[in-house]
Parts: structure tokens; sequence; C-alpha cells
């Protein structure tokens, strides 16, 4: 629960900072430019985010770091995991990248 909710604040951190449409904001993820976003793009563009928090740059998100100061610490390794899960779960049409629309959907 505690790293969804890290997820969810940092996904909404990189919402704010997203243009105006869908378009644009795929283009932020869309690292080689075929207007779709593959796991790897999505992996690190998200990333980005988690070591922008990681304040000492160790791979784990500390009490200190995390939003609010409250939980307990989240690595790296566990951040892309649950990554790879909302991916999938973006993925509603199963062809292993997410197109604007899916993107910018809603998580289930």
């Amino acid at each position: 629960m505690r790293l969804a909710a890290t997820l969810a604040l940092l996904l909404a951190a990189s919402a704010v900072l997203a243009q105006e449409t869908r378009s644009e904001y795929l283009q932020m993820f869309d690292g080689d430019g075929d207007g779709r976003v593959s796991e790897a793009e999505y992996l690190a563009y998200m990333d980005r985010s988690f070591r922008s928090v990681d304040s000492n740059g160790d791979g784990i998100l500390e009490t200190g770091e995390l939003p609010g100061h409250r939980g307990r610490p989240i690595t790296l390794t566990d951040f892309q995991d649950n990554l790879r899960r909302q991916f999938h779960k973006l993925d509603r049409n199963r062809d292993g990248h997410l197109n604007a629309r899916e993107l910018t959907a809603p998580p289930r």
C-alpha cells in the first residue's frame, strides 16, 4: 500500500509537468519517437522521478525522502516492479506499448 501511494504521488507530480495534450504527454515518455511508449521507456521516464526524490542517491527512498516523511523505505527495484505492474494495467490492448490514450487513462 505504501508503495502504491508513493507511486501515485510521483505519477501525479509527473502529470503536473505534462503538456496540455495527450500526444505532448506521450512525447515526454517516447524516447525513440515512434509514437508509442515501451515498458523500458516508461520505466526510464518514471525512474527520473524516483531519482529526483532520492536525495542521497543510494537507490532507496528513506522515510525522510518520502512525501510527507512517512512510510517505510522503498528500493528502486520495488519501485520499478510496481511500475511494471502499472504499465501492464495501462496497456489495455496488450500490445506491449502504450499509446497516448492508454498512457493518460486513469489506472484501474
